[in-house]
């Protein structure tokens, strides 16, 4: 656990997971991605928690109340003599604090996490109608040296 003003950063609980996918789901594309159910549909945690090279965090706020999420994943390369990296993935923010720092917090928080791990580089992708988004891991000094390409199975 790591703490930035008034919100921390921590591994997420299975108790968490209501809020994560409700952090998930509250934008026009996760809208209409996920599955806002009681219970929570199990998918979304049981590969996460079973592999070693995930990491799901949450950043909670004072009263422990979930205001943020991010997925990690840690990678093995072939190239660049083996590698290793990270891969940020589901970056949300509750939509009541985004602008309030907590992001870029939270984000130098997953970058420590991958140093901690040995990683050589982090990279994240991000959805081309987010601008805003985008425009944000700019600012933190990610560079969009790539073309990302998706196929839907």
């Amino acid at each position: 656990m790591q703490r930035s003003g008034k919100h921390r950063f921590r591994l997420a609980r299975r108790s968490d997971l209501p809020a994560i996918v409700r952090l998930l789901a509250d934008d026009d594309l996760g809208g209409t991605r996920e599955i806002v159910s009681d219970p929570v549909d199990a998918r979304y945690f049981a590969a996460i928690e079973a592999d070693a090279n995930q990491l799901l965090a949450v950043a909670t706020d004072a009263a422990d109340r979930v205001v943020g999420c991010l997925q990690l994943s840690f990678v093995p390369g072939l190239s660049r003599t083996g590698m290793w990296r990270g891969q940020i993935e589901s970056v949300r923010v509750a939509s009541d604090l985004r602008g309030s720092g907590l992001g870029s917090h939270f984000i130098e928080w997953a970058i420590a996490q991958c140093a901690e791990r040995g990683c050589g580089l982090v990279q994240l992708t991000s959805d081309k109608t987010r601008g805003d988004a985008i425009r944000f891991y700019e600012k933190l000094g990610f560079v969009a040296s790539h073309e990302g390409l998706k196929l839907n199975l």
